[in-house]
């Protein structure tokens, strides 16, 4: 099954002529390709599929995801991310 995870963006920049990202996924970094979503930040969540990601999400959204990709087991190398504590809590 392919899934679409939920990541944090860290870094975007131009590269042959694409709008690439560095993705957080818990420990994990890894490039997705932003042209799907170019209205992306640094900070947003965005789903991953293949290297490409599909659309925004928000903090919350990206929390449950997690969760329940964690109950079915299907994070694999992937750590639940610890969303930020300051944002959850509205400080």
């Amino acid at each position: 099954m392919c899934l679409a995870i939920p990541g944090k963006v860290v870094e975007i920049r131009s590269q042959e002529g694409l709008q690439m990202a560095r993705v957080q996924f818990g420990g994990v970094t890894r490039d997705a390709c932003l042209d799907y979503v170019p209205e992306t930040q640094i900070g947003d969540y965005v789903l991953v599929h293949v290297g490409f990601a599909i659309s925004r999400v928000d903090e919350e959204e990206a929390r449950r995801t997690y969760e329940a990709l964690a109950e079915l087991d299907q994070l694999g190398e992937l750590e639940i991310p610890e969303i930020e504590e300051s944002r959850r809590s509205g400080a």
